[in-house]
């Protein structure tokens, strides 16, 4: 089935905005970009989901070894005591983590990147829990090459921190025939983005999938 998947503009990277425009999916592919009004004309039986902000491709997380190995994402039921943030170093080692935990943390983990637009990680798969919740997730592994190095300040689910702009975050532009993923946003532009960053995301779909959506 064709899915049409329309925000006031369009980034696919590479290639011009596109004001009101559309990308459509079909199966796990993008069939389409363009012009909300021409790609709907031209396909009336397609399911449409209408976006608020931007549809950029899905983004690029260099450091997924670091946040899903050397890091804790807290349950929301221990967010009382433990916050919401993922914790490192010091607290990371306070905490007593049993098998169960550690690998309910690597899940959050990955839940809580897609929640950031992210498609793509840089990961080590040298652990069976994390290589098994990784192939279960969908997300695509990218090798580390071209990595910024030393993740400067602590771990970040923001892509854009070490990215920068959207060129610098993203894994690959939005193309006719490539795989579909990519992520909306709610920001009005580019700059809008950089400024309210990847937390901003409203939707993540990988590989032609729904994977994620705000409520």
């Amino acid at each position: 089935m064709l899915t049409i998947h329309a925000a006031p503009l369009v980034l696919p990277v590479g290639a011009a905005p596109v004001p009101d425009g559309a990308v459509v999916v079909d199966g796990n592919r993008i069939a389409a970009i363009g012009p909300y009004r021409e790609l709907a004309a031209d396909r009336p039986r397609a399911r449409v989901r209408h976006w608020p902000g931007v549809l950029t491709p899905g983004l690029r997380q260099w450091h997924g070894t670091w946040l899903l190995k050397r890091c804790y994402h807290p349950d929301p039921r221990e967010s009382g005591e433990l916050g919401e943030l993922p914790l490192s170093g010091t607290e990371l080692e306070a905490l007593e983590l049993d098998a169960a935990r550690w690998a309910g943390s690597v899940r959050r983990g990955l839940q809580r990147m897609l929640r950031h637009g992210t498609t793509a990680l840089a990961v080590t798969l040298d652990d069976p829990v994390l290589r098994t919740a990784v192939a279960r997730s969908g997300l695509t592994v990218v090798p580390s090459v071209g990595a910024p190095g030393i993740l400067v300040g602590g771990p970040d689910l923001d892509p854009f921190v070490e990215g920068h702009d959207l060129a610098g975050s993203v894994h690959t532009p939005l193309a006719v025939g490539a795989r579909a993923d990519f992520a909306v946003f709610d920001a009005t532009d580019e700059a809008a983005l950089r400024t309210a960053g990847a937390g901003s995301c409203v939707a993540t779909v990988l590989d032609g999938r729904l994977v994620y959506r705000a409520r």
